[in-house]
Parts: C-alpha cells; structure tokens; sequence
C-alpha cells in the first residue's frame, strides 16, 4: 500500500501556513497526516506549526539522514522528517509545506506518488499580506516578493493550483478536493446553506 504525497507550493504570504492550520483543525478526522516541519527559526505562535532547531540540532539530524526531505531559503534550514515515508508505506496520504525550489528532487524521490500542489496570489496581495504580518523587514520582504516572481513561471505542468486571492475558506474548499477529502462545512455555512 501506497499513499499520496500532497507537496503544497507556494510564496511566503500566500496562505500555506493558514490552510495547513485549517486542514489540522478541519480535517482531523479525515483520513490525511499533515506533516511537520523541522525549521532553523524560533517559533512564531502566528506562523506556521513547525518543530524549531537549533543549527546545530539541525545538522545532525541532517548528518545522521532522519530527514526525507530537506533544503534552505530565506536563510534558514528546512527538513521534512522520514517518518512521513513510514506514513506513505503504510498508505496514508500525506500533506507537507513543501518548497518550490525542491520539487525536482521531491519529485525524483517519490515518483507518481507525489501530487503538487501550489497555492497561487496576485503579487500586489502577496505584498500586502507579508507587510501586515510584520514578521520581515521591508528588504526581507523585497526578496521574498522578488523569489515569488522568480518561481511564478516555473510551474510543473501537472501542478493542481489553490487560489488564494479571496476568502481563505474558498481556497480551503479547494484545497480540500484536491485532497480528495469533504471539507466540514463552517457554522456560517450550515446556516447559509453552503
């Protein structure tokens, strides 16, 4: 038995963190592991639910192969832990925060089994949301704005796209099709009729 591998692509901004917090609360009963993170930054209670390490914490998982995946942006150190492979030969489908500049070698590793999926925002609504965040300096954000246009013609062609340019529960919907997976609808829309 195999699963699928969901590998979520998208700009700093576009809403990765916030769907994945959705799907966490959303989708709890549904049949899907979200994978963790381990990242080389302190945790952020607004950010992402990533596991923080240290530099040196990093190395040596690195060092000793604990993870499946692993890369660096931004100046930081990311990894995908193997545990998600146990997860997938298991036949569980498995949803990771991926990154785009990795996907080649994501996909060289997993094959068939790997489904990209980006998270797709308008620039201007990309720049306004790192800037209500206040997590970067204006410089910090100039580089992410000019890495998301660097990356937004390099889309695989068999690449499922989220857009998230509107209500962050529309986007979630269709992320959660493309998860194959019956998004609960919200109170707000039982009463709507949704």
């Amino acid at each position: 038995m195999t699963g699928k591998l969901f590998y979520l692509m998208g700009p700093s901004g576009s809403g990765k963190d916030s769907l994945l917090r959705m799907c966490r609360h959303r989708l709890a009963d549904r049949p899907l592991m979200i994978a963790h993170r381990y990242i080389t930054r302190e945790p952020d209670p607004d950010g992402e639910n990533h596991v923080a390490l240290t530099q040196q914490e990093y190395n040596i998982r690195s060092e000793r192969g604990l993870f499946a995946m692993e890369w660096q942006a931004n100046g930081l150190c990311y990894g995908i832990g193997m545990e998600v492979d146990l997860w997938l030969a298991k036949g569980c489908n498995v949803l990771v925060n991926g990154s785009r500049a990795y996907i080649d070698q994501a996909r060289e590793h997993y094959g068939s089994t790997l489904v990209p999926v980006m998270v797709r925002v308008n620039q201007d609504v990309l720049m306004q949301r790192l800037l209500n965040r206040g997590r970067e300096s204006l410089a910090d954000i100039e580089r992410r704005i000019l890495r998301a246009s660097r990356f937004a013609g390099q889309v695989p062609p068999d690449t499922r796209v989220v857009d998230n340019n509107g209500e962050l529960e529309r986007a979630f919907r269709q992320l959660a099709g493309i998860l194959n997976v019956e998004a609960p609808r919200t109170f707000e829309g039982m009463i709507r009729g949704a």
